[in-house]
């Protein structure tokens, strides 16, 4: 749906896969040793950086990794209407 409506619009989407969204740090790309695996992992709301010592929401951590994501396909070469 959002495909067809920024198409209408002039706006480019591009779905970016959020894979390893929530164990790499924000900040400094520091990838969480402990990976916050399967349902236990869930549990596990925050965390501190080994990297960096930045201490991350699970949630906006993978949300500022998902538009960084985005933002970089953008600059590598995603046209611009």
């Amino acid at each position: 749906m959002l495909d067809y409506k920024c198409a209408r619009a002039g706006i480019v989407f591009k779905e970016v896969n959020e894979a390893y969204t929530t164990p790499l740090g924000s900040v400094c790309g520091n990838l969480l040793e402990s990976r916050l695996k399967g349902i236990a992992g869930l549990g596990i709301r925050e965390w501190t950086c080994s990297g960096c010592g930045v201490a991350h929401d699970r949630d906006i951590n993978a949300a500022r990794n998902i538009l960084a994501a985005g933002h970089s396909r953008l600059a590598v070469g995603i046209p611009v209407l």
